[in-house]
Order: C-alpha cells, then sequence, then structure tokens
C-alpha cells in the first residue's frame, strides 16, 4: 500500500472489484491496482475488507497537543482509534490508554468527525485520570465532570461540555438529558462493568448509542473472570459477533459439568477474541519506551459516617493547636487518628478498635485489582484495616494472602515464595513495617497503597519491593486518598519530603482547614 500525496491509497489486492464495488471514491489503474481515495470512511472500509496496515488519515497532518510526548505504542493505539467507530482498546493498565483516546478524539474533532465526547467512567477516576489528563492533554478543549444532583448535572448537560465526565450509574440518573444531547463519541472506561446485559446499567448506556455514534471500550482485562463476561462489551462493540441472547452465548463458550458449575470450553478463548474484535492491546511489557515506575492517584469520596467522626477529630485538633505547643509526638499521633479513620479503623485510647464503613473505598480497590493483569501487592499501614480487608477479599473470591508483625518468619518465607512461583495467592496484604526491606516480590507489577505511609524511607522500600531487578515490566503505584490529610501526606511521599520531619507544621495545616470533609 502506498500513500499517493497524502490524498489517495494505492492499494493491491487479488480482486479489486471487492473495493471497487464497496467505495465510490476509488479507480482500477492499468496495473491492476485500486487507487482509492484517502478518507476516514475509506480508510475504515478498508479495514473492514481485512486490507492490513492501512493509515489513519486524521493523522496525517495532525499536531499531538498537550504537555509531553506520546509514547510509540500511544500512536499506534490513537491511529487504531481513528480508524475504528466501534472498537475495544484492551491496553493493560498503566499504558496511557486515557491519553491515547484524547489524542484520538481530538484528531478526530479538528476534522469535523465529531464535536462532542461522552466519557464513562469510575467516580475515582473521574478527576485523577480524566479530567487530569484532558487538562494536560487536551488544554484547548472543555471539559467537565457531570456528578451531583440530577439537577446540577442536568445545568452541566446544558452547557454544551465538549467533554462531558460522568460516573456509570449517573447515566440512569439523566439518561433522557444525555441522550437529547447527541454525544458523537462515547468512551466507556473500565468497561467491565458493562458486561451484564440484563442490568439497567447496561441498558440506559444502549439507549445513549444510535447507528451514528462511536463506541470505544476501555480495559485492561476484557473477560478475565469468565468468557461469559465478553458478551456485553461485545454487543456494544461487535454486536453481530456474538448471538442475539446470552444463553446462546454462554452454551458456545462454557460447559456445564454439574448444576450449579460451568467450565471454558477449550475454544472459548479464540471465540473470545473474535467476538471482541476490532481491538488493539499493548502489555506493559511490550511498551519498552514507558518508564519503569507510574504513579496514579484514586479519589475515593469518604463515608457520612467517616465523614462525621473525621470532623470531630479535626476540631480536636484546632482545638490542640490552639492551646499549648505541640510536640512531634502528640502531632504524630494526632495524624494517625485520621490516618487511620480514612483507612477504616481506628484505635481508641484504651487500645479498641472501632471500625468504620469503607465500602466505597474497598470499591476503587477492587476496581483496581480486576483492572491488573499480573500479581498485586496492596500496602496496609494498620493492622485491624488489613483483617477487614482479607475478609472482604476473600469472601469475594479472591485469593491473597497477609503480612504483618504477627506472621511467623518460616510461614512469611513460604508465603513470598508461593506468590513469586506459584498460581496463588495473586494478591499480598502487607503492613509496610513487616516487609520495606530484603524481600523481591517482582511477580507483581501493581502496587496498591490502601492509605499512606508516614515515612518517604518505608515508602521508597516498599516501592522497592517490586521495582527491583527482574522486573519484567514496569511498575505502576496507585494512591487511594480520601481525605485532606491523605492528599498532603502522599504528595510529600512523591517530592520525597519526609513527613515526620514535617509532622508539626502538617498537624498545624490540617487541623486549621476548613472542617468540611
Amino acid at each position: 500500500m502506498e500513500n499517493i500525496k497524502q490524498k489517495a491509497l494505492r492499494v493491491r489486492v487479488a480482486n479489486p472489484n471487492i473495493i471497487l464495488n464497496t467505495i465510490k471514491k476509488s479507480k482500477l489503474l492499468d496495473n491492476g491496482e485500486v487507487l482509492v481515495h484517502w478518507g476516514i470512511k475509506e480508510s475504515q472500509i478498508l479495514n473492514r475488507l481485512g486490507i492490513k496496515n492501512v493509515p489513519s488519515p486524521v493523522l496525517q497532518s495532525y499536531e499531538w497537543s498537550g504537555s509531553f510526548t506520546p509514547f510509540e505504542h500511544q500512536r499506534t493505539t490513537t491511529e487504531f482509534l481513528t480508524l475504528h467507530k466501534r472498537a475495544g482498546c484492551w491496553n493493560e493498565q498503566g499504558t496511557g490508554k486515557t491519553s491515547s483516546c484524547i489524542w484520538a478524539a481530538d484528531s478526530l474533532m479538528k476534522r469535523g468527525i465529531i464535536k462532542k465526547v461522552l466519557v464513562i467512567c469510575p467516580l475515582s477516576i473521574m478527576q485523577s485520570a480524566w479530567l487530569d489528563d484532558l487538562f494536560s492533554v487536551a488544554m484547548h478543549r472543555s471539559a467537565n465532570i457531570c456528578y451531583g444532583t440530577r439537577e446540577k448535572r442536568i445545568k452541566i448537560i446544558k452547557e454544551d461540555t465538549e467533554f462531558l465526565i460522568i460516573n456509570y450509574d449517573g447515566i440512569e440518573i439523566v439518561n433522557q438529558e444525555l441522550a437529547q444531547a447527541n454525544f458523537d463519541l462515547i468512551i466507556v472506561d473500565e468497561a467491565n462493568a458493562y458486561k451484564n446485559v440484563a442490568t439497567n446499567r447496561f441498558k440506559a448506556l444502549q439507549k445513549l448509542i444510535t447507528n451514528d455514534t462511536w463506541v470505544w471500550l476501555l480495559t485492561g482485562t476484557p473477560a478475565s473472570q469468565s468468557p461469559y463476561d465478553a458478551y456485553g462489551l461485545a454487543k456494544l462493540i461487535n454486536p453481530d459477533g456474538v448471538p442475539r441472547y446470552a444463553g446462546r452465548w454462554r452454551d458456545t463458550v462454557m460447559l456445564k459439568v454439574s448444576r450449579f458449575k460451568w467450565e471454558p470450553r477449550p475454544e472459548a478463548k479464540l471465540l473470545v477474541h473474535n467476538a471482541l474484535q476490532p481491538a488493539i492491546r499493548f502489555t506493559k511489557e511490550q511498551c519498552l519506551d514507558l518508564p519503569s515506575l507510574t504513579y496514579v492517584t484514586r479519589d475515593v469520596e469518604l463515608t457520612a459516617q467517616q465523614k462525621k467522626y473525621y470532623r470531630q477529630i479535626k476540631e480536636m485538633l484546632f482545638a490542640s493547636a490552639a492551646g499549648e505547643e505541640i510536640t512531634v509526638v502528640n502531632a504524630a499521633a494526632a495524624m494517625n487518628k485520621l490516618l487511620q479513620l480514612s483507612g477504616g479503623a481506628v484505635y481508641s485510647d484504651t487500645g479498641e478498635i472501632v471500625s468504620f464503613d469503607v465500602k466505597s473505598r474497598f470499591k476503587v480497590l477492587k476496581e483496581i485489582i480486576d483492572e491488573s493483569s499480573q500479581k498485586v501487592i496492596v500496602f496496609v499501614p494498620y493492622r485491624h484495616a488489613i483483617k477487614i480487608l482479607q475478609e472482604e477479599l476473600t469472601k469475594d473470591g479472591y485469593s491473597c494472602e497477609v503480612i504483618n508483625g504477627e506472621v511467623k518468619v518460616g510461614k512469611r518465607t513460604s508465603i513470598f515464595s508461593d506468590f513469586q512461583n506459584k498460581e496463588n495467592p495473586r494478591i499480598l496484604l502487607i503492613q509496610p513495617q513487616a516487609a520495606s526491606h530484603g524481600v523481591t516480590l517482582h511477580r507483581a507489577d501493581t502496587i496498591i497503597y490502601w492509605s499512606p505511609v508516614m515515612s518517604v524511607e518505608t515508602y521508597l522500600q516498599c516501592n522497592a519491593r517490586a521495582h527491583r531487578a527482574g522486573q519484567k515490566n514496569p511498575v505502576t503505584v496507585f494512591h487511594i486518598r480520601g481525605s485532606e490529610v491523605e492528599k498532603r501526606i502522599y504528595k510529600m511521599l512523591k517530592s520525597k519530603i519526609d513527613v515526620h520531619s514535617n509532622i508539626v507544621k502538617l498537624y498545624d495545616i490540617v487541623s486549621r482547614e476548613s472542617t468540611t470533609v
């Protein structure tokens, strides 16, 4: 295939009539090749006809916007998306899918092919992933988050923003208003949330999609738990590639071995792959230009119960700060109380444990785990919070083990060995002080902080458990944060500012901040 003066493609195929009968703007040359107008529609048709290496006309003169240069795999992903009206982007977590989608959408906007984009994603990444990336990658585009009461959401929709970001369940709240807004492109991030076609969530999304709507689905782990889960995603991007009814798909890819047990058929992997096309996928291992360590923030709202007691503790901090001089010891104790509450379990002065509702934070944790292709390390500073997480993860079918001060050396060695050399456990819940030195855990390429540690040295050593010699993939570090004190400590840790040496100053700042959480 040859590009002729940026206007036409010269294509050689065995049967030229396939192209001539399908694309109006094409003609047969004397040498048997076909000259095809190089437009977005023509390129898409060539792709559907199975012509390989069709370049995207959208990117022929595109100036990559933003504050950083795209990696090669991001350029390839961007080009792929501009060529496919319905597509899956199955690039692994941490490979920059968000930026690729923004560049692709921006390039289509500059061509006048689309005008408005609806981004559907979890609450935890509306700001930290999408809005922040839009400001970095396409700062010339208008963007807003559609969240709050129904009235507030409707008002935001009517502002006619170019990129509108909304959470999954928000679609049902303002479904009619979104349909009337006529979005040209819908991007669904962490698209596994739409694997079940019987849910109201799925049906609400379907109401927004017309024959003219572009739809891109993003997830690093499509159908990771079961071949059956591919059905919902396929119905959105390739409805003709799966049966009309979900039960028929289940029978196609699964085999019933007992009354309540189904297992994947031997050919299920290939069937799923074909159903989830067109799609592109890059693993971290393939992305040789990625930085070796990437930091990602996941925001989570404190529950009403947490907010109530967080305010009370801050009011006590303010009262203390207004009195006698605060010592490092007293400041550290007070800050620990706020961190413990944010993480779900506070230790009282008498040693009793008061547990708090952390379902929102646990939901975000599972989202990250489900999007991770490799093994996962979760650092949890407080022992009782580890116990809560182990119970919840085990109940939900995740394979996990715990490392804390109570686990004897022999047992720790066995757990670490299994983690490195066997399929299970997939997840390690670690109290940082118990494994911050001398342990190699490079089978994991995802590190999650349930809440921040208070020491830069401990933080760096914890990251070094996976980010070390022998690691084949770039490592992604996730910071889960819900309170102001967590945000400030993560910022200090990333800047390698010692939290302990600044604890009094931090205490003073937090105690005097607004008590509105």
